[in-house]
């Protein structure tokens, strides 16, 4: 039973470093003028076709008016365009300029980074094992509250 609590407590102090480690990672150099938020944003976008705001505010559980004060901000730092689609004028699809999609890779290289940092030292059954919790956690996240 000791092993239960000692796990809580490094998924505590795992969950917080993640955040504050990634944020002055990832939010540095030319990317200072944006926040950490604004970075999944960019992410969620990415760097393929234009995607629709209701799509993007999906995938990010936020609201499209939540999500549209992000974008504006985003718009004026000439990270992200946004135009009204031609199919359906009641659509607004956004898309990464060029610092956006600077960013993007930017943030891609250090999520690579940490998944090499995580994985590359284990081997198959402990890769496996690793990545059936890492699905449990996701899921019990995915349903609680609901």
């Amino acid at each position: 039973m000791e092993n239960y609590y000692e796990s809580g407590e490094t998924l505590l102090k795992l969950f917080n470093g993640i955040n504050r480690k990634e944020e002055k990672a990832v939010i540095s150099g030319e990317f200072r003028d944006i926040s950490n938020n604004d970075m999944h944003i960019i992410d969620a976008i990415g760097i393929g076709e234009p995607r629709s705001m209701s799509a993007v505010a999906r995938d990010l559980s936020v609201t499209v008016g939540t999500l549209t004060i992000a974008i504006n901000n985003l718009v004026k730092k000439s990270y992200v365009k946004r135009v009204r689609s031609e199919k359906d004028r009641r659509v607004v699809l956004v898309s990464l300029l060029e610092k956006g999609k600077r960013a993007y890779r930017h943030h891609k290289d250090f999520h690579d980074a940490e998944l090499f940092a995580i994985m590359g030292g284990l081997d198959e059954d402990q890769a496996e094992t690793l990545i059936k919790a890492l699905t449990d956690l996701d899921d019990f996240f995915m349903h609680y509250g609901k």
